[in-house]
Parts: C-alpha cells; sequence; structure tokens
C-alpha cells in the first residue's frame, strides 16, 4: 500500500510519467529513427573496413560482412604500395604538405583576425566583419573557376602555391576566432595589460593568445581537415604526380574495371585496393581528431556563456 501511494505521488509531482499509447509511439518512433541513421552510416562504415581483407571476387559475391584473411589484406596493400611505385605515398606526401602549409598561414591570418575584430576599434571594422560573413556563404566549389583563372594570370598553375594559397584563405576560422574572443576573453583583463603598460602586440601574444588554445585548436582542426578532403581546386591546379591523395583515389577510381569498363590503362585496380587507399586518405584526419578531441570539445562550448 506504501509503495502505491508514493507512486502515486510521484505521478502527481510530475517525476514518474505515465507511459500511455501516444507516448510509447513517440518513443518507438525516436528509437526507429535513432537506429535507421546509425545504420545508415555504420553499415558503409564497417563495409569499408572489411572490404580490404578481400580479394575482388570474394567482395562482389560473398556476404558483404564476411571478413577475409591477413594473407588477401597483405597482397591488397602490397598491390597498392606497388601502384606506379609507390605513387600513392607521394600523393599523401603532397597532401600532408599543402594542408599543413596552408594550416600555419591560416592560424597566423586568422588568429590576430578575430582578435581584432572583436577586441579592438578601428575604422572599416564593421564592414569588414560583414564582408567575412557573406564570403563564409558562397560555397567553395562556386570559387574554384575564379581562383584558377586568377592562379593561370599570375602563372602559378601546377605550383605548391596553387593550392597552399587558396587554402589559407579560411574565413569560417576568422568568424570562430572573433565569437571566441567576444564571449570569452575578459576586456578588464587586457585593459589591466595595457594599464600596466604593454603594447597592444604584447597583450595579444602573452595574455590573449594563451587564453585561446581552445579556438586555436578548433580552427586548426577545421582547416586542416578542409584541406585534406578538398579536392575540386587541386583537381585543377595541380594535376599528375604533384595532386593530393584525393585527386589520386579519382585516378584509382578510374582504374577500376567495375566503374570504368573502357578504361585502357595498362595497370588496373580491384575494388579492396580502392577500399584500402580510401581507408588511407582518411587516416590523417581521424589521427588529428584523436589527439585533439579535447580541445575541440572545449573550443565548441566555451563561447556559449559569457566569460
Amino acid at each position: 500500500m506504501n509503495a502505491n501511494n508514493r507512486t502515486r505521488q510521484l505521478a502527481r509531482a510530475g517525476r514518474l510519467r505515465p507511459i500511455t499509447p501516444s507516448v510509447f509511439l513517440g518513443r518507438a518512433l525516436a528509437a526507429a529513427v535513432v537506429v535507421f541513421f546509425s545504420l545508415f552510416f555504420i553499415v558503409p562504415i564497417a563495409w569499408l573496413l572489411i572490404a580490404p581483407s578481400k580479394d575482388g571476387r570474394q567482395l562482389l559475391l560473398e556476404n558483404p560482412f564476411s571478413v577475409g584473411t591477413l594473407d588477401q589484406f597483405a597482397a591488397n596493400w602490397e598491390s597498392l604500395m606497388t601502384y606506379q611505385n609507390g605513387l600513392v605515398w607521394t600523393w599523401l606526401g603532397n597532401s600532408a604538405f599543402y594542408a599543413t602549409a596552408a594550416l600555419v598561414i591560416t592560424l597566423v591570418i586568422s588568429i590576430p583576425a578575430g582578435y581584432a575584430l572583436a577586441l579592438t576599434e578601428f575604422r572599416g571594422r564593421h564592414l569588414l566583419l560583414v564582408t567575412t560573413l557573406v564570403v563564409m556563404l558562397i560555397p567553395n566549389t562556386a570559387l574554384v573557376l575564379p581562383v584558377f583563372l586568377e592562379l593561370s594570370a599570375v602563372r602559378l598553375i601546377g605550383s605548391p602555391l596553387a593550392v597552399i594559397l587558396p587554402f589559407s584563405f579560411f574565413p569560417f576560422g576568422v568568424y570562430l576566432t572573433y565569437i571566441y574572443f567576444s564571449t570569452t576573453i575578459s576586456r578588464d583583463l587586457l585593459d589591466a595589460a595595457r594599464i600596466d603598460g604593454a603594447s597592444e602586440l604584447r597583450v595579444f601574444g602573452q595574455v590573449a593568445l594563451p587564453l585561446a588554445t581552445p579556438v586555436v585548436a578548433l580552427v586548426g582542426f577545421f582547416s586542416f581537415t578542409g584541406n585534406w578532403t578538398n579536392y575540386f581546386l587541386p583537381f585543377v591546379t595541380v594535376p599528375g604526380r604533384a595532386a593530393p591523395i584525393q585527386v589520386g583515389i579519382a585516378e584509382l577510381l578510374a582504374n577500376v574495371p567495375q566503374f570504368n569498363p573502357t578504361s585502357a590503362a595498362s595497370t588496373t585496380i580491384d575494388l579492396p585496393v580502392l577500399a584500402l587507399a580510401t581507408l588511407l586518405s582518411v587516416a590523417p584526419v581521424l589521427i588529428v581528431f584523436l589527439f585533439s578531441q579535447r580541445f575541440l570539445v572545449t573550443g565548441m562550448t566555451a563561447g556559449g556563456t559569457k566569460g
């Protein structure tokens, strides 16, 4: 009797909601949606992880989620590493060089720019901020042709600068930094440093920048990821052996008979080898994410409240 009374009291207080048919249906629908989208994203990844352990025939005819053998994985790895004398390593090296060089330039420009927009006053500040927001709305693919024509006019096509310079243009990083400095860094702390005689450059370098580690990591991660996965711009500006891994994957895809039956290439690529190359292309981004996720979470939440 006491237990029943307690249950009624909890129900009246709103702490125990009775499970009506409508509530049950809502929960079931929510669970179904979660399961559907989980499978939608997890199943292809699971297939991609298993595919390199099979040969081409097994991949097409056997159970898609049956696991192959380590020997076959080694054979696929050997096939990928010997493709055009290890061209995949050249592609990966190009990607690392382009993404890292552009990342350094992005951080050198974006962090001070966001600080200046957030915490200093100068003529044209509002116009510059509005311009930054407008440029963020322009899709990167829409800029490929204008950027190509501009680079062609200054004879940079085929040069590493044809990729590094456009990659370094990152208005989203400026905006992220602006939001962080506007909402997190105390103006009183900066004013105290100025009163003590510190120059504006010293205030930024010794006071504001050490407090901005989370947003620096966040901007760096987004910049590196965007640069590493960019396809269209490198495709038209650095062809051949100077291409990054994403363009290289497209070349491998063109040599897979299942995707290109008319290919006359002397060296064909099996589907499991293509799957292995795909995993290799995303591994650096995954490694960067795993090592920086603590800073990423801090950076994404730090601007939510006034510090």
